[in-house]
């Protein structure tokens, strides 16, 4: 499969997906409104359902491309920081709410997810969601690779000076836990916020397959099960865990 990470505004995105070449494009975090935009998230949330997601389900279908989006999700009398992943026959296949707010950027204005793993089936391939500070937290990732997830898929709002995350911690993520992982990050600037771009690509050998310097791009990669079957043979991460050594260390 190969995936497009498109690294830009939301007007660029039918664009980008358009000229991409790839079976899937991810989005940043909160692409369809601004992420650091206080109550207006409020404001411009809508439910997974709606017309944001409606259009990019049209989108999908115009291009064939699958989609992997953030935006603000309404539920009720919530608003979530989400995910949605769209396929390329239009149809919606997975929607991720961020579990780990940031801060109080996050905090103020998002209840927090409570599924830890989200996935879905796309192009052979099982493909799990997570949301920028997410990603962060080792456990979680661990979860996903426990679960199956072959491809995490992390749109992002990274912020100056934290370039050490996508740098750093995103390919070690890879590594370690033994899958690909598809970081989106946004590169434009909110208020005090410059977000630092360094969209990546990166392996389950910790290689970085393509990586985006600090403006507007379109970075690509291919991602195969064959791949990541290598990976794991070579790196035993996953198979030489000692599970009941550690009960009780993540309470």
């Amino acid at each position: 499969m190969k995936i497009a990470v498109h690294q830009g505004s939301y007007a660029e995105l039918p664009s980008a997906v358009a000229t991409s070449g790839a079976d899937l494009v991810i989005a940043a975090e909160m692409i369809t409104t601004g992420y650091h935009i206080g109550a207006r998230s409020h404001e411009l949330a809508e439910p997974a359902d709606g017309p944001t997601a409606a259009r990019m389900s049209a989108l999908a279908r115009e291009t064939g491309a699958a989609l992997a989006y953030g935006y603000p999700e309404s539920d009720g009398d919530h608003v979530h920081n989400s995910v949605q992943l769209i396929g390329p026959d239009g149809r919606r296949l997975a929607n991720y709410r961020k579990t780990h707010l940031f801060g109080d950027i996050d905090r103020d204005w998002f209840a927090p997810g409570a599924e830890a793993v989200v996935q879905a089936e796309l192009g052979g391939l099982r493909v799990g969601l997570l949301i920028c500070y997410d990603v962060e937290f080792p456990e979680l990732v661990r979860a996903h690779a426990l679960a199956g997830t072959e491809l995490l898929v992390v749109p992002t709002a990274l912020m100056s000076p934290y370039e050490l995350v996508a740098d750093t911690l995103v390919p070690a993520r890879a590594y370690e836990s033994q899958l690909f992982v598809a970081y989106a990050n946004r590169c434009d600037t909110e208020q005090e916020l410059t977000y630092c771009g360094r969209s990546c690509v990166v392996a389950p050998t910790g290689e970085v397959l393509a990586r985006a310097g600090a403006g507007p791009e379109l970075i690509s990669a291919d991602v195969t099960r064959e791949a990541l079957a290598a990976s794991r043979l070579e790196n035993t991460h996953l198979a030489d865990r000692r599970p009941d050594l550690y009960r009780g260390l993540s309470a």
